[in-house]
């Protein structure tokens, strides 16, 4: 999605050759007109699987997972990390690691929104090692429902994630998918492999 890419290189701060800070337009501040733009692309790429739910993780996959189930006409559920007093224990749970803020949260979703016959798109910012994918994925098969696919905004592909998910038989729709951030600088995988075929 070349709007994505354009906001990656001009607002994105690459702060390692893991890590890529894109809380200008992204997770922290959003910037309305592409975030429209990310739930637009993954609604056409996912409109025909009967989609019933679309599912994140608190926080930074909220944004864009509400506007993707907005335009699929769809409710959305965000699993949370700490569960509040007025949810019960009646919830599925699920570990999951995050590297950036080196700490596993125990996710939950309550079991009154999510059941088996629900077919549920995933929806995050990142993905890179597939740790909060996979915690995503244990909660939908608690509830016996199905995973339809991945849509993620930013892909990491230098990193193991998409692997392990189309290992799995997972379909993964990224919407910039990154090759490298070397020397500070962001590297798209379709521009690696341009590169690589001159």
């Amino acid at each position: 999605m070349e709007s994505l890419k354009q906001a990656i290189r001009e607002r994105g701060n690459v702060l390692s050759d893991t890590v890529l800070k894109v809380d200008s337009f992204l997770n922290h501040q959003v910037d309305p007109k592409l975030i429209n733009e990310i739930g637009q692309a993954f609604a056409e790429r996912f409109k025909n699987e009967g989609i019933t739910k679309v599912l994140t993780i608190e926080s930074s996959g909220i944004a864009p997972s509400l506007v993707v189930a907005t335009h699929l006409g769809v409710p959305f559920i965000f699993a949370r990390k700490k569960k509040p007093l007025t949810m019960t224990d009646n919830v599925y749970r699920s570990q999951v690691y995050s590297f950036t803020k080196q700490e596993t949260n125990e996710i939950t979703v309550s079991k009154d929104l999510l059941h088996a016959d629900d077919r549920v798109l995933i929806i995050d910012d990142f993905l890179a090692n597939g740790q909060a994918a996979f915690g995503l994925c244990e909660i939908v098969e608690q509830a016996g429902a199905q995973v339809v696919g991945f849509g993620i905004v930013i892909e990491k592909s230098f990193q193991d994630g998409r692997k392990k998910l189309t290992d799995k038989g997972y379909r993964v729709e990224s919407l910039a998918r990154i090759q490298s951030f070397k020397n500070g600088t962001v590297q798209f995988v379709d521009e690696f492999v341009t590169q690589l075929s001159k």
